[in-house]
């Protein structure tokens, strides 16, 4: 049982002894108990919370009981949901195992409980309950949102009980971004050769997410471009490597194929990728994120004149407003000066009124004054 652990979807990525699973004819995965060609015994899911009790009861010959999901509650529609749906289909890993955690902890409590319960007022004060943390607020309503909008698709649900749903306002930005300072102090602290300094040159340049600067490797690089498919859009990124990239990249030592490794000559995931890149932070006393460093990537793109679109496609954002947060700024200031020209040029064309005593007025007297003489 300790070995037991399930991927992003529910499905366990090794089964223990005895547990078989099976698809059924509505594309749905189901789980049993038996030894050699003894009896089959139905198991809930090995990701939920009754699966232990329920495989315990089945090694000691006991019943086991599974508890009936009933039509019309939460934990159907999010079974059928999350079996059924096109858009849940196409999330990437790292979102569905994110939505699926916290229902997790939404259905310990209201599995049962009918979807009519599910009122405007009951989703709002969900999220109101996790207004101290805005981004699991988010977070939460975002995985209602898209469950109930497919179950009012498919007439599921009559209504659905998001819409309407405010979220608790942020009072901060987040990660803090990356200054100049920061990155000047992290160079002094890591040489060229080193994965630190590789790692922090190619997010500043790429502006590439933590999932995806682990994985970036020989095979991502053409020539002097690098192409990746992101692992949160699946959007694919492409950015052209500058000289001093392709040198630093040359002088890091490595055993395999990708860029980044760690001392002992491994891949990192994503989480020990963050650890270990806030330590080399720490140790240029520079008190940011991996993030932030993303986030000064994209400020220098938008500030240097790239436009929505650019940033849309090097940073794999799928959501015109996310890139919109960098660039509305630099923009307005941008579009304000090209405007106070454009202004400044038609107040010149702006013809001026004859002055009371002008050469048109004197001479337009002096020939009145010739022809009565």
């Amino acid at each position: 049982m300790d070995g037991l652990s399930c991927d992003s979807g529910g499905m366990p990525r090794k089964l223990p002894l005895f547990v078989h699973k099976q698809k059924t004819r509505h594309d749905k995965w189901v789980f049993y108990f038996r030894i050699g060609k003894g009896k089959r015994i139905r198991l809930p899911n090995p990701a939920d919370a009754g699966f232990k009790a329920a495989y315990a009861a089945a090694l000691s010959g006991q019943p086991v009981e599974i508890e009936k999901v009933y039509e019309g509650t939460l934990q159907w529609l999010w079974d059928r949901y999350t079996t059924e749906s096109a858009k849940w289909a196409k999330y990437s890993d790292a979102t569905k195992k994110q939505q699926s955690l916290i229902m997790v902890q939404v259905l310990k409590d209201n599995k049962n409980k009918a979807l009519t319960g599910f009122t405007q007022d009951v989703l709002q004060a969900g999220v109101d309950r996790r207004h101290e943390t805005p981004a699991a607020a988010a977070n939460f309503l975002k995985t209602m949102r898209a469950m109930f909008a497919w179950g009012k698709k498919m007439r599921l649900v009559s209504v659905d009980p998001t819409i309407g749903v405010d979220l608790p306002e942020y009072e901060s930005e987040g990660f803090a971004p990356w200054t100049h300072e920061d990155v000047i102090a992290f160079r002094a602290k890591h040489a060229i050769g080193t994965h630190e300094r590789l790692a922090m040159e190619l997010m500043l340049l790429a502006g590439l997410r933590r999932s995806d600067v682990v994985r970036a490797g020989r095979q991502h690089i053409s020539g002097r471009v690098l192409s990746i498919d992101t692992v949160k859009t699946g959007a694919r990124v492409t950015v052209e490597l500058s000289d001093e990239l392709i040198r630093i990249i040359e002088a890091t030592p490595r055993k395999g194929l990708h860029l980044i490794e760690s001392s002992i000559g491994r891949p990192f995931v994503k989480e020990s990728f963050g650890n270990w890149f806030r330590v080399a932070c720490n140790d240029a006393k520079v008190s940011k994120s991996a993030h932030g460093l993303r986030k000064l990537s994209a400020t220098l793109a938008a500030e240097g004149g790239a436009a929505t679109h650019h940033l849309l496609a090097q940073y794999g954002w799928t959501n015109i407003q996310t890139a919109e947060i960098y660039t509305k700024g630099v923009d307005r200031k941008r579009l304000g000066i090209e405007a106070s020209r454009i202004v400044a040029d038609q107040i010149g064309n702006i013809v001026s009124p004859h002055p009371e005593l002008g050469e048109g007025i004197k001479s337009k007297t002096s020939t009145k004054s010739k022809a009565k003489n």
